[in-house]
């Protein structure tokens, strides 16, 4: 008698509790096709235990047990379902590197693929939490090294064990969760678009007004930061700072620099000091900065060319920052760059300045774009016409795009589903973590601006923390002055 041989690495094969081997699947042209009985038993002697019994809960755990409660209390009597998503496919059988629903490891702190987080319903208010999970793969069986998801293959997982004292909440195996599901009864509330197994276990008792709700209460309740995700938002945005500070040591002065190494040098940071990038490294040079999301970085940055470098480290808890600085490759400005320069920094300021408790969320894109609208006006792009018309008209967005910010945390542009009314329409409140990213961009082929004008594209992006009596710049290590950008090239160029 065989057993068939373990799948070749990035095989996706997953079996059941029972018998995990029966449905295990090997590639097609695999080399060979079976094991002996003689390896099989050998394979199941002589491990040690590696069980760890001295785990003190992850530095999250208060944090997510309060998130966790109220969630409980917005939907008293509800069966409440919060997956954390699956691998998707890159090519054939290998898969983007794993990142859980930011909700998901919001509430939990874990970050496990096809892990999902049930609130059970106790009555009539109150939830028992449970996380299902995948635990260590057995060996007595062969499924550690004969399954695709076994030990051997994708390295050592928490025991269920393990992870209760890490998360502070019963765990229980995941392969077990869409039976759990189906027994359950009530009403249901589930996070959507991360994981079609739980969908499809629950598909008779959906509801897509409730799921709707339940995801929009979700983003919501992400919106005020407590002091731990304060604390990794500050860390995010000094590890940025450095990465910033590493392309700016491998960025010529007198040859072209690839766009590509200029990402790939912040991303070697990303990757040391953190998870990964938060989003993808914008390292647009000369006419390429302005598009607003030049993400190809196929480009060179050329002496007397402007390098916009919008790029933000990920950390290894999943909150990011968003920092975006434009920096003269030779080292100094030209006048019309500087001009340029100065307005958006100015425009900056004014939008900083915005950010304040009590005020509104749109004060600080108002404050911003008024400027620029002033300066665009007095550089005579608009004729006749008065600043205060340009602005009424929406004349500057010509050149200006964008909205000046967005909500900042586990999410590039954090909370995006939550309550308008409470969002964009609503005030600030300390604890509420945004960015203000005014910028101007006059397109190479815009022939209604002089042409010293075309091709320059500059955006000055900071993170910005509501605090109890104004704000406070999390990415202040930067340098944001014309004046001050070129001090900081210097001295790191030595």
């Amino acid at each position: 008698m065989s057993h068939p041989l373990p799948p070749s690495s990035g095989d996706s094969a997953v079996t059941e509790p029972t018998e995990p081997t029966e449905s295990i699947k090997y590639r097609k042209n695999g080399l060979t096709r079976g094991v002996t009985d003689e390896l099989a038993e050998n394979m199941t002697r002589g491990w040690a235990d590696t069980e760890r019994t001295t785990l003190e809960p992850v530095a999250q755990a208060a944090y997510t047990a309060r998130r966790r409660a109220a969630l409980s209390a917005a939907f008293p009597g509800e069966l409440l379902v919060v997956p954390a998503g699956n691998p998707k496919v890159r090519a054939n059988d290998t898969d983007y590197p794993f990142r859980p629903s930011s909700d998901y490891a919001y509430l939990t702190g874990d970050q496990s693929e096809d892990a999902v987080l049930v609130l059970l319903p106790t009555g009539g208010s109150g939830h028992e939490a449970v996380l299902y999970l995948r635990g260590r793969s057995r060996v007595d069986n062969g499924e550690f090294w004969l399954d695709g998801h076994g030990e051997l293959w994708d390295g050592r997982r928490n025991s269920l064990t393990e992870s209760e004292r890490l998360f502070g909440l019963p765990c229980r195996d995941v392969r077990a969760v869409h039976a759990d599901l189906r027994a359950a009864t009530g009403p249901v509330r589930v996070l959507r678009r991360h994981d079609a197994g739980v969908e499809t276990a629950l598909a008779d008792r959906l509801s897509t007004e409730l799921d709707d709700e339940f995801e929009v209460f979700l983003s919501g309740l992400r919106l005020v930061k407590d002091a731990w995700e304060i604390e990794e938002m500050r860390f995010a945005c000094a590890a940025t700072a450095r990465g910033f500070e590493d392309v700016v040591r491998v960025l010529g002065t007198d040859t072209e620099t690839a766009e590509r190494l200029i990402e790939g040098t912040f991303f070697l940071r990303a990757r040391v000091e953190g998870n990964d990038v938060g989003y993808s490294t914008i390292a647009a040079a000369g006419p390429h900065a302005t598009t607003l999301h030049w993400v190809r970085n196929n480009g060179h940055a050329k002496p007397g060319d402007l390098l916009l470098l919008d790029a933000g480290v990920e950390t290894n808890h999943l909150y990011t920052a968003d920092i975006t600085r434009t920096l003269p490759v030779s080292g100094r400005f030209t006048g019309i760059q500087r001009k340029v320069y100065d307005a958006v920094h100015a425009a900056q300021e004014a939008g900083i300045a915005a950010v304040k408790p009590g005020g509104r969320f749109r004060d600080f894109h108002h404050a911003a774009q008024r400027e620029l609208a002033e300066h665009l006006t007095s550089w005579g792009l608009f004729g006749d016409l008065s600043a205060d018309k340009v602005y009424e008209l929406g004349l500057h967005r010509r050149f200006t795009l964008a909205g000046t910010g967005h909500m900042l945390g586990l999410d590039v542009h954090d909370c995006a589903h939550s309550r308008t009314e409470e969002h964009v329409d609503g005030p600030l409140v300390p604890g509420m973590v945004l960015t203000v990213e005014p910028g101007i961009y006059f397109q190479e082929n815009d022939l209604t601006v002089p042409e010293e004008y075309r091709g320059i594209g500059v955006r000055i992006e900071d993170d910005i923390l509501v605090t109890e009596d104004g704000n406070e710049n999390l990415s202040a290590g930067l340098p944001r002055t014309s004046d001050e950008v070129e001090a900081w090239l210097a001295r790191l160029r030595g």
